[in-house]
């Protein structure tokens, strides 16, 4: 063998060496490339090349190359998210989250709170709008400020003052991450013994880039500063989902529950108004061993399968942009129940001071010494849908929806000839078919349609309609949006309205169907924090809660008019947010708002650690003008609408700091901060529940992403 032989084995054995290492390589790189770092089919593509390279043969000559071994396993190539439901620039992103529609082939993007702007706000029920009435604890019962984000439940009322609390499968969230999720976050205020808790865990993790699972957990509540006031609210929410190109499939289960004492409120109001107390617990309250309990368990699975109208091609990532037809079904089991306790003994209430007392409730139908009122509902739901995508799924016409479902209901409750019948349940279906169309011109221009309507069976002749259209210009490429909004609804009343028996309260109704009629229009421009909105509806045979608490139809028709207005200014790091609802009612007996409700919060922004640790410190405010606010009744469980008493016009002022420490949140804050400031001790929410005196409250929110 000569020099020259030698030399070319040597240099034949050099290039085999190279190429196994950059075949190794390539294949490390792409089991450890994070997968929502290729768009589309051209990074992918190029991967594909790496790794197809040809291997040469150390015994072949200078003009000859022999192929690969065809024995050799190339590595598995990692398919990239082709789902027809994200678009390139969401597929990019590090995480992002969606809620689905239960009834068609749709998603809706959501928003992963780890922001610093509103941690200070730690009840659910003041991070929307103006805020809510409420008892005055978390874990109580509360209802919106704003008449038009007031929640109308058609199944199970009695969960509707819980509704800040509630996770429903439309509301349930679902994950795409690019790494292993957790966020996880504690709060406290107050003594140990009178300590307000609020704690949550999120975690979300992918199998693969289109199928992922999620966990969410949250507790919240209070021991109580008051009499018997402890309460707690708890939710928990486990999903998993697969988008593919194109099957898709969400499925889930729901827990939710409430657990309350209730104290039916102070006895004496001016305990709050006229007196300088020490200590909350020395304030007699009206109920001393009444309790709430509402529990929720819930499946769910919503699921369809695209067909494109013509073949696909390897140049077709995703069906998005093609012709095609979704089949999809939808199921959904739900159980609720209740239960109210209390004894004649606890609901005793002084009248003189010779000794004399009264209950808090005038009826006891069925026992005269103690309340076990339990009452159940279950729903099993099943729609059977399809979607039309005639050509982009963005397109002037995007998709056409039709579908048609079957609801069967349930209901439990003790009658008063039990002990004759037995325990019977109520059996009643519904029938019904919907469908929609929607679509855009590029990002100018976005509209839809909706309609349901129930031809026969339980809530026979009930009809759902409405219709939305936005317009956006761009100065600059900053959007501003004018969006109009219009429904109208005409509904059967909510079972429990006209069906109810329970130890203090019974009624047997029949009403007629209520119709509404909302329109609604609004004006965005997000980059100058600035939106302004008016809304108006108009209502017919409205059913509310009298002053005693039962269920009661309007005769007249009434109008609500309202106009919202959020503004927020920034000065270098000053920050100046406010929101502000103005509200008409032509029968406040009937629909009670109050006239001004307004939100301001004000802080400085500033950094601590440059790119490390950022800082706002402000002050939140929060008042509404005084009104007949909505009266709680802890045995019906609802809001009345009570003539006794108005409350407002008090201030609520709270001042924080909040931090963001790389991916950990601080808060600190002290709570009701003027609290016997400045001689005016009238803060009250709703008649008779007083709201915690001035308390310092602390926690974080840390994300993990590994």
């Amino acid at each position: 063998m000569t020099g020259t032989d030698i030399m070319r084995i040597l240099r034949h054995k050099l290039k085999t060496m190279a190429a196994c290492f950059l075949l190794a390589g390539c294949a490390c790189m792409a089991s450890a490339q994070d997968y929502t770092q290729m768009p589309g089919r051209d990074r992918n593509q190029g991967m594909i090349d790496a790794l197809n390279q040809t291997v040469i043969n150390p015994y072949a000559t200078d003009d000859e190359d022999e192929p690969a071994d065809t024995t050799v396993k190339e590595p598995k190539i990692r398919k990239p998210l082709e789902s027809y439901f994200f678009d390139d620039s969401l597929r990019q992103e590090g995480s992002f989250v969606w809620t689905v529609d239960m009834s068609r082939n749709k998603v809706y993007r959501a928003v992963i709170d780890t922001l610093t702007d509103g941690f200070q706000i730690t009840y659910p029920y003041l991070m929307k709008g103006v805020g809510d009435a409420y008892q005055g604890a978390l874990g109580g019962a509360s209802v919106p400020l704003s008449y038009f984000d007031r929640p109308q439940y058609r199944n199970f009322t009695f969960g509707q003052p819980y509704d800040a609390y509630n996770i429903f499968p439309e509301s349930a969230l679902f994950f795409n991450v690019k790494r292993p999720l957790t966020i996880f976050t504690y709060l406290t205020a107050g003594q140990k013994q009178k300590a307000e808790e609020n704690f949550g865990i999120t975690h979300a993790q992918n199998i693969s880039p289109s199928t992922g699972f999620n966990l969410d957990y949250k507790s919240r509540g209070t021991k109580g500063v008051y009499n018997w006031q402890r309460q707690r609210a708890k939710n928990l929410s486990m999903a998993v989902s697969h988008t593919g190109k194109k099957y898709s499939v969400h499925a889930g289960y729901i827990y939710n529950t409430i657990q309350n004492r209730e104290n039916g409120g102070i006895q004496d109001d001016r305990y709050i108004t006229d007196t300088v107390f020490e200590q909350a617990n020395t304030i007699p309250v009206n109920l001393t061993d009444a309790f709430n309990l509402i529990k929720d368990n819930t499946f769910y699975v919503v699921q369809s399968y695209g067909v494109p109208l013509r073949q696909l091609t390897e140049d077709d990532f995703s069906i998005a942009d093609q012709s095609s037809v979704f089949f999809g079904h939808s199921f959904k089991y739900s159980r609720w129940h209740r239960v109210y306790t209390d004894t004649r003994r606890g609901t005793l209430i002084p009248v003189d001071d010779e000794g004399n007392t009264r209950s808090y409730y005038q009826f006891w139908n069925d026992n005269p010494t103690e309340t076990r009122d339990s009452i159940a509902e279950i729903l099993v739901s099943n729609k059977l849908f399809v979607q039309i995508q005639p050509f982009d799924r963005d397109g002037i016409i995007g998709t056409i929806d039709a579908g048609v479902g079957m609801d069967n209901h349930i209901y439990y409750q003790f009658v008063p000839d039990f002990y004759l019948q037995g325990l019977r349940n109520v059996k009643k279906t519904e029938y019904y078919a919907y469908g929609a169309v929607e679509g855009k011109f590029r990002r100018y221009l976005s509209w839809g349609g909706e309609v349901e309507f129930h031809p026969t069976g339980y809530r026979s002749g009930d009809i759902k309609a409405g219709a939305d259209l936005s317009v956006s210009a761009f100065i600059k490429d900053k959007p501003l949006t004018l969006s109009g909004r219009f429904w109208h609804d005409r509904r059967s009343a909510g079972y429990w309205s006209e069906r109810y028996f329970s130890n203090h309260y019974a009624w047997s109704n029949s009403f007629d169907k209520e119709n509404e009629t909302r329109i609604e229009a609004s004006l965005e421009m997000p980059w100058a924090g600035f939106e302004l909105g008016a809304y108006q509806s108009v209502v017919n045979n409205k059913i509310y809660y009298d002053a005693n608490s039962l269920p009661a139809q309007a005769t007249e028709s009434v109008s609500v008019t309202g106009v919202y207005l959020r503004k927020d200014f920034r000065l270098g790091g000053f920050h100046l947010n406010h929101r502000v609802m103005l509200q008409w009612s032509t029968s406040q007996e009937i629909i009670p708002v109050p006239l001004g409700s307004a939100y301001l919060s004000y802080f400085f922004e500033f950094n601590i650690v440059r790119n490390v640790l950022r800082a706002q410190f402000g002050v939140d405010g929060r008042i509404n003008t005084k009104w007949y606010a909505y009266g709680w009744n802890p045995s019906a469980a609802v809001f009345y609408n009570q003539r006794e008493k108005e409350v407002g016009e008090y201030p609520m002022l709270d001042v924080f700091f909040n931090a963001k420490w790389k991916r950990m949140r601080i808060l600190l804050k002290m709570e009701h901060l003027n609290d016997d400031m400045f001689g005016q001790r009238n803060y009250f929410s709703i008649p008779h529940y007083p709201q915690n005196k001035r308390v310092f409250k602390l926690g974080f929110s840390w994300s993990f992403y590994d």
